[in-house]
């Protein structure tokens, strides 16, 4: 194994951190508060095209927040895709929510409007109307939301988008995350940009975000001694993180270039496989491919989706399964799941390949050449 490691999707600098970063220990402010917080969350705001922003600790860390802003408590259902990661749910638990899974459509491969829309007509008629619904922008590509927006709106039911893997994605021209109650997004050391670790709430709605920096920071009432009426978390960004997140945000477009520049390597270089199916673009939206996503039909290619996960590996190349679906997961799987099908078979064939921007055309090359292989 003398060939380099190839990650999966590793951090990717552009230049700029280390200058708002040695800005923020020439002021002395590391602590989480700081001027390169205030303006993070403003540049970033402007980005989106969200009029106000919070930075917090973790993506999981602003779902929680907003389970809780929107009333989320003690045995409230709340609808979630099934085909994502596990952070799109466990808050819920955190507050004492039970989820109630949807499958996904083939479209997107994100949450299908037709179930949503009926099972929010069926509970509705039932009067068990979920707290709320959270919608997942999987790999980098936005849902269908108007139909999704348009079947909570009707039921007054809170839309809450997880975009924590679509920062830089476009739906119809805006930024999936702006669309609902509120929106997040993950800085995590995989994600398209990152701060190491971290996350970002955006809502139109001022009172929202004011209250979920009260809650972030401890929940500290406004006096001279520590004073606290309710409970809060210790769940702000810290003043350098926030300077690598604005030195990330100068190059957000040029990664988004760079991971659908990627895609299209790998479809031109894999797409003729028997067997290989890319994951699929939709008309209303322009996915940052943050990850190269595609299916083997093992009845198609003659081998599955592991055994070149396998080989990639022997190879030491990282790549991964796609998402388990939530209600197969064990500490899920008592849930509610509308349909679940499509998820299934995503998971059962789906594959991941090496998507870092930092790659050369050598490791791409190098990656196709093994995945070719598994073909002999």
């Amino acid at each position: 194994m003398n060939n380099k490691r190839i990650f999966l999707s590793a951090p990717h600098m552009g230049g700029e951190e280390l200058d708002f970063v040695r800005d923020a220990f020439s002021s002395n402010y590391i602590a989480p508060v700081g001027p390169q917080i205030d303006a993070f969350e403003q540049e970033f705001a402007e980005m989106v095209g969200a009029k106000y922003a919070a930075a917090v600790t973790t993506g999981t860390a602003a779902l929680h927040l907003l389970l809780r802003y929107v009333g989320v408590g003690a045995g409230d259902e709340v609808i979630c895709s099934t085909f994502t990661f596990v952070a799109s749910v466990s808050p819920i638990m955190y507050q004492g929510g039970i989820p109630v899974f949807v499958d996904s459509d083939t479209v997107s491969w994100n949450m299908d409007p037709a179930l949503l829309a009926g099972e929010l007509e069926k509970r509705a008629a039932e009067d068990r109307l979920p707290k709320a619904v959270v919608l997942v922008h999987l790999y980098g590509q936005p849902a269908d939301i108007d139909p999704i927006k348009e079947a909570c709106d009707k039921h007054n039911v809170a839309l809450i988008e997880d975009a924590a893997e679509a920062l830089g994605a476009e739906y119809k021209g805006k930024s999936p995350g702006t669309f609902g109650k509120a929106g997040f997004y993950s800085f995590n050391g995989n994600k398209i940009i990152t701060t190491s670790g971290g996350g970002m709430i955006v809502s139109d709605d001022e009172e929202l975000i004011k209250k979920v920096k009260f809650w972030a920071t401890q929940a500290r009432d406004n006096a001279a001694h520590y004073e606290h009426t309710e409970m809060g978390y210790n769940y702000r960004m810290s003043n350098v993180l926030a300077a690598i997140g604005r030195g990330q945000l100068r190059v957000l477009d040029e990664r988004v270039a760079g991971k659908r520049k990627i895609f299209d390597y790998y479809r031109e270089g894999l797409s003729d496989l028997p067997g290989v199916s890319f994951m699929p673009e939709p008309d209303f939206a322009r996915s940052t491919r943050w990850l190269t996503c595609l299916t083997i039909d093992p009845d198609q290619a003659g081998i599955d989706r592991d055994i070149v996960i396998q080989k990639l590996e022997e190879n030491n190349i990282e790549a991964r399964p796609a998402w388990k679906p939530m209600h197969m997961q064990p500490l899920y799987q008592d849930c509610q799941v509308v349909g679940g099908q499509v998820a299934e078979d995503i998971f059962a064939y789906g594959l991941c390949l090496p998507s870092g921007t930092s790659m050369t055309e050598e490791d791409l090359a190098r990656i196709i050449a093994v995945v070719r292989g598994c073909w002999g």
